[in-house]
């Protein structure tokens, strides 16, 4: 946590409030958190320096910097990427943010209009790098397909996933082979496309793969809708939670009623040490 959901929220809310504004100054309470620049470094590249988009990218959350709105068609000069982890998230704060919610601030980006944008992580296992765009490029080459993007297809996804021989559940949540499913998502696309988690990935039909990508579709789409899956930490980028939790058929329902087949579910460890729950009469 937070997930491609999650952190897609985070960037959509982002780009409408801070595009535009330009970086006033630059605190890092927290250096501990920063990766590939110094203190020093990070500031004087982004001192002065408008915002230019905000988007995601797997689980990161990506802030193009750049001063030339007439090379806007280009990659920008520098990009901080942020990948948030369990505990990490990025907040706008006006003025009227509460103090408790300042408490765990890392990163502070002062904005000329008066607010800040603040990166807070409890347990700072969370990062925020600072990359030209030679770095971002090889960074983030190395990530795998994004599940959401149209090039995505049956053929694509087959071609990602069937060549492994890890359990399916493991194979989804390799972030070079498809990028930004977590735990939380891959127990749900699994249970709404009946597959056992277990399952080798290239044991699955072709069938079987082209219901399980639209599933993982279909559920990505669904908490983007209701803006995350909030359990402890997760908040948006105003500081609120998010709602998925209340649709969730499996991820944290161990023990309860299978809402298919009303079998008990199954929680586990065995698949890949994580938080496995799937139902043994529909996920067979």
């Amino acid at each position: 946590m937070p997930e491609l959901p999650e952190t897609e929220t985070i960037a959509r809310d982002l780009h409408d409030m801070v595009v535009g504004a330009v970086v006033s100054g630059v605190s890092v309470p927290r250096p501990d958190v920063l990766r590939e620049a110094a203190i020093e470094g990070f500031v004087l590249a982004l001192v002065r320096q408008p915002i230019r988009r905000v988007w995601r990218r797997a689980k990161l959350i990506v802030l193009d910097i750049d001063a030339r709105p007439e090379l806007a068609a280009l990659e920008p000069a520098w990009r901080i990427v942020v990948q948030p982890r369990f505990t990490g998230g990025l907040v706008v704060d006006d003025g009227s943010l509460e103090e408790s919610e300042r408490a765990y601030t890392c990163v502070t980006f002062a904005l000329q209009d008066g607010r800040s944008l603040h990166y807070r992580d409890v347990r700072r296992l969370g990062t925020v790098a600072l990359m030209d765009r030679t770095r971002f490029a090889a960074y983030s080459g190395a990530l795998g397909l994004e599940p959401l993007d149209h090039a995505t297809d049956d053929a694509a996804f087959s071609g990602c996933v069937r060549v492994s021989r890890q359990a399916i559940k493991i194979a989804l949540m390799d972030q070079k082979r498809l990028a930004g499913v977590g735990n939380i998502y891959a127990n749900e696309a699994l249970w709404l496309a009946g597959i056992d988690p277990s399952r080798e990935a290239c044991t699955l039909s072709a069938q079987e793969l082209s219901r399980l990508r639209t599933e993982l579709r279909a559920v990505l789409a669904a908490s983007i809708a209701a803006r995350g899956t909030s359990f402890r930490d997760y908040r948006d980028a105003r500081g609120e939670r998010g709602q998925f939790v209340e649709q969730l058929a499996a991820y944290g329902r161990a023990g309860a009623p299978c809402r298919r087949c009303g079998r008990r579910l199954v929680g586990t460890h065995a698949v890949d040490g994580r938080s496995t729950v799937f139902c043994p009469g529909c996920q067979s």
